[in-house]
């Protein structure tokens, strides 16, 4: 069996191509398995996963529990409003008092930028980044390039438009990582504020205008705005945003050509997309909730059987 390069799922920027490929292969299989009537394999069955949540979170959660279970992993599930953590404890701490119970893994989402990372070369477990700030959420950029993959037949020169608050989306930079190392070409689009500084390094094209855009584009990932991280206001109006950046049936039917429609969830239905352009023939944002257990599965199969080598 082929491994991964890596010990912990930090951020897809540490992955290799062959690693995103061995992910995607794993995944294909558990998604045969996923669709049987009996769910689960007994892959894991001697694991503990401790899933460390210190931000809400429904579905990255439910996702990573449901992969678990399907894995027949023991599941430990911690979250940070209801613990020891608002009475002042540190991550450390509440990380090593969990880990001391034998936990084989930790899925974590952190509000802070690198705590994955720092996690991961201060313990001894094997970590997986569920979201770390505005940095990475690796398992989303993974499962919208193999949502791409299913629907498309490949990544590879594949036109892949991001649009929205690139600013305060950890998901755009995953995405960005997991397609550039597939050899898509991409584009980010929305207004001048939620476009960051950065993105000239990334070697990304760069767009205003919507239209343009998405007749650019065979794939259009529409993100929602992170109102919850804005500490400023980044343009007038979500009425004035969903006026220019806004997805709807009447501009998705008047392109020259068919896209496929995308988003990581939850969506803000009626300002970055419309209820008919999400629940269209061309959207596959089902499809990539789908999928999203199926990566896990492969991911947290992969890193397992790294454990102990």
């Amino acid at each position: 069996m082929e491994h991964l390069s890596v010990d912990h799922l930090v951020g897809v920027r540490d992955l290799v191509r062959q690693d995103i490929e061995l992910i995607f292969q794993t995944a294909d299989s558990f998604k045969e398995v996923i669709n049987r009537p009996i769910k689960k394999v007994p892959s894991l069955r001697d694991m503990t996963i401790a899933n460390l949540f210190f931000e809400n979170s429904t579905r990255t959660r439910l996702s990573f529990e449901l992969a678990e279970k399907r894995l027949s992993a023991d599941v430990v599930n911690f979250s940070a409003s209801s613990s020891s953590v608002k009475k002042g404890e540190t991550l450390i701490d509440t990380v090593n008092n969990i880990l001391s119970m034998k936990v084989d893994m930790v899925v974590m989402r952190h509000p802070n930028p690198g705590t994955a990372k720092f996690l991961s070369e201060r313990t001894k477990t094997c970590v997986i980044n569920a979201g770390d700030g505005t940095h990475e959420h690796p398992t989303q950029g993974l499962l919208d390039a193999f949502s791409i993959r299913e629907k498309l037949g490949s990544v590879e020169g594949k036109k892949v438009v991001i649009i929205g608050d690139i600013l305060h989306s950890r998901v755009a930079l995953s995405n960005i990582y997991t397609l550039q190392k597939l050899g898509a070409e991409i584009m980010v689009c929305g207004p001048t504020t939620l476009i960051p500084k950065y993105i000239d390094t990334l070697g990304i094209k760069v767009e205003h205008n919507l239209r343009r855009a998405l007749e650019w584009c065979d794939v259009a990932n529409m993100l929602r705005i992170q109102l919850e991280r804005q500490d400023i206001q980044y343009f007038p109006s979500l009425r004035e945003y969903s006026m220019q950046y806004g997805l709807n049936k009447e501009i998705l039917d008047s392109l020259s050509k068919e896209i496929v429609v995308m988003h990581p969830g939850p969506i803000n239905r009626g300002v970055e997309i419309t209820s008919d352009v999400a629940d269209s023939k061309q959207s596959i944002i089902l499809q990539q909730v789908e999928n999203g257990v199926a990566v896990r599965m492969a991911v947290i199969y992969l890193l397992a059987a790294k454990i102990g080598r």
